[in-house]
């Protein structure tokens, strides 16, 4: 069975160089990475406002620290799903072609995608709040390592924090500037695993359509974006988007 429905959906891609994709946590937790604290007991008792806010980084550098180093272990023990293989195998077949993400997690990159833009920043990096020094991983754990209190800091004497978007914090407008012109300029704008609510992420597939572009949304659930896009291909992004892509090969010619 067909998963890319109706003659108007096929002609489109069929024909389509430009491809925007937003993705959101859903394409995340099916490589097992929660979408935000899972039932892990230990950090239950927090908001995410005590986790993932500078006022709560300011108030507990050391609990914040922790929660990161946790997160990004849990990250580093996963491995990218049939869903992020196939949106880097859908990168080849097109000639522009951009990944916009809510995740942090760097598994799009970790299969292969190459042109992408990260909302939200990624976990695997973190930055000095004082001087602006980006720390690797390896980096950043020789530095953890020197301090019993847990709280990291830069030879300036700054804190150091994971480079990720916090609650209350803007975007980063060079990567937001890249999304937008992507999702106005595209003939196809896909976005999968996200509810549509947060925005201005949320606002990205509405540019796309009021600019022409078609709009396919890829969730197992209705979202807040399902009654405007033009084709809703219900299922969870690892079951389908490996059969859409070779869908999409098929319409264009390609083995």
């Amino acid at each position: 069975m067909s998963v890319i429905e109706g003659k108007k959906a096929k002609e489109i891609l069929k024909k389509a160089e430009f491809i925007a994709v937003l993705t959101g946590s859903g394409i995340s937790a099916e490589s097992g990475i929660p979408t935000f604290r899972g039932n892990d007991g230990l950090w239950k008792k927090f908001s995410p406002e005590e986790l993932s806010s500078f006022e709560g980084f300011y108030r507990n550098p050391a609990m914040v620290t922790e929660w990161y180093r946790y997160r990004r272990k849990i990250i580093l023990g996963t491995k990218p799903n049939p869903a992020h293989l196939a949106l880097a195998d859908l990168e080849r077949i097109v000639t522009e072609f951009y990944l916009i993400t809510q995740n942090i997690d760097r598994l799009h990159q970790r299969a292969g995608s190459k042109k992408v833009i990260e909302l939200h920043g990624n976990i695997m990096e973190n930055y000095c709040i004082k001087c602006g020094k980006v720390f690797d991983i390896e980096e950043f754990d020789c530095v953890y390592e020197k301090f019993e209190d847990h709280v990291p800091r830069c030879e300036c004497g700054g804190y150091i924090r994971p480079n990720v978007v916090w609650f209350g914090e803007p975007l980063p407008e060079e990567a937001f500037s890249e999304a937008y012109k992507a999702a106005v300029n595209c003939e196809v704008f896909i976005s999968i695993g996200t509810s549509g609510a947060v925005r201005p992420a949320a606002d990205l597939p509405r540019y796309a359509k009021y600019n022409g572009a078609y709009l396919i949304e890829i969730n197992p659930e209705r979202s807040y974006l399902t009654d405007i896009a033009d084709l809703w291909v219900k299922g969870k992004a690892g079951e389908v988007l490996p059969q859409f892509v070779e869908e999409v090969k098929k319409l264009k010619g390609m083995k």
